[in-house]
């Protein structure tokens, strides 16, 4: 018995590195995922999606610190278990531009479009690529990529499908959602419940926004303002991490917003997290020079001990 209580499974660990992550605390997040792929692959079961999943959020964590060699290393590893998925992708994307190495982030971002066209963080990589590669290599920029690999149908429909699994409870973390694009009347039915939490926030009453805004993701989890909503609703209510775990999927979904940063940002303050406060405020002011409050909450960090 004893022997049990000291050593945690890798579903512990990984709850634990998830915990990590939302909290802003990356470093640490490491070391648990780290310890939950060692007990996994020890385990000997085969578990190619779970280990992906462990590669992919370490991944996220080492991008997050900016260490984006290690991303990019977990990032293939994630790929080589799991070929296609779009996150691994995205990370392994974001840490390429980081690096400046713009065709090898420009070959990732077009194969998460061909893998799924309605994601705007895919969507605004491609465009700032074209940008940055037309400018180093001039109008011939494509005779130089590496080549783009083509995606099977058997991939896009098993996305298609995908129905939002057990490992997706909202405990799980926010990092490793598997979401599937709403069909049109549920569409229609978010956008309704969006309204009707939009009208409680104007009165004052976050927690009845709240759960409109939770109502409205369950029908539709891809819509982008509804995240960052909830979580200007969360910061009222002082729940920090909740604010920004969901930042953090809006930043998944819209790798440039800047209410995602600037509201990630307030809840790392009141979470004393300077580094990750100042990171995120930093984006923000990247995007928008003169966005004053960003400016001037950027003012006030500084000078926090």
């Amino acid at each position: 018995m004893p022997q049990k209580r000291r050593s945690q499974s890798w579903t512990e660990l990984k709850q634990a590195g998830n915990e990590c992550f939302r909290a802003g605390q990356y470093g640490e997040a490491v070391t648990h995922y780290s310890q939950s792929i060692l007990q996994l692959e020890k385990s000997g079961q085969k578990k190619k999606e779970d280990l992906a999943i462990l590669y992919s959020n370490r991944a996220a964590s080492y991008l997050k610190d900016g260490n984006c060699n290690e991303c990019i290393k977990d990032c293939t590893e994630s790929l080589e278990l799991v070929p296609f998925g779009f996150k691994a992708l995205l990370r392994r994307a974001s840490a390429y531009e980081a690096l400046e190495r713009y065709r090898q982030a420009y070959v990732d971002y077009k194969t998460v479009l061909q893998i799924d066209c309605n994601i705007p963080a895919a969507h605004d990589g491609v465009n700032r690529m074209t940008k940055a590669l037309t400018d180093i290599d001039g109008p011939s920029w494509r005779e130089k990529l590496p080549p783009i690999p083509t995606v099977p149908m058997s991939v896009k429909e098993s996305l298609a499908q995908a129905t939002i699994s057990a490992s997706n409870s909202q405990q799980n973390g926010v990092i490793d959602n598997k979401k599937k694009a709403p069909g049109p009347e549920a569409v229609k039915k978010a956008k309704t419940l969006k309204e009707e939490g939009n009208a409680f926030v104007k009165k004052g009453e976050h927690k009845k926004a709240v759960e409109k805004y939770t109502q409205s993701l369950s029908q539709d989890p891809t819509e982008v303002t509804t995240y960052t909503n909830r979580a200007l609703c969360y910061l009222s209510l002082k729940m920090y991490k909740e604010a920004i775990s969901d930042c953090d999927e809006a930043l998944l979904l819209d790798s440039a917003n800047i209410k995602g940063f600037y509201r990630r940002a307030q809840a790392y303050k009141e979470l004393k997290n300077k580094k990750s406060c100042i990171e995120d405020l930093n984006n923000v002011l990247k995007i928008e020079p003169n966005n004053a409050a960003a400016q001037k909450l950027l003012h006030e960090v500084q000078k926090m001990k």
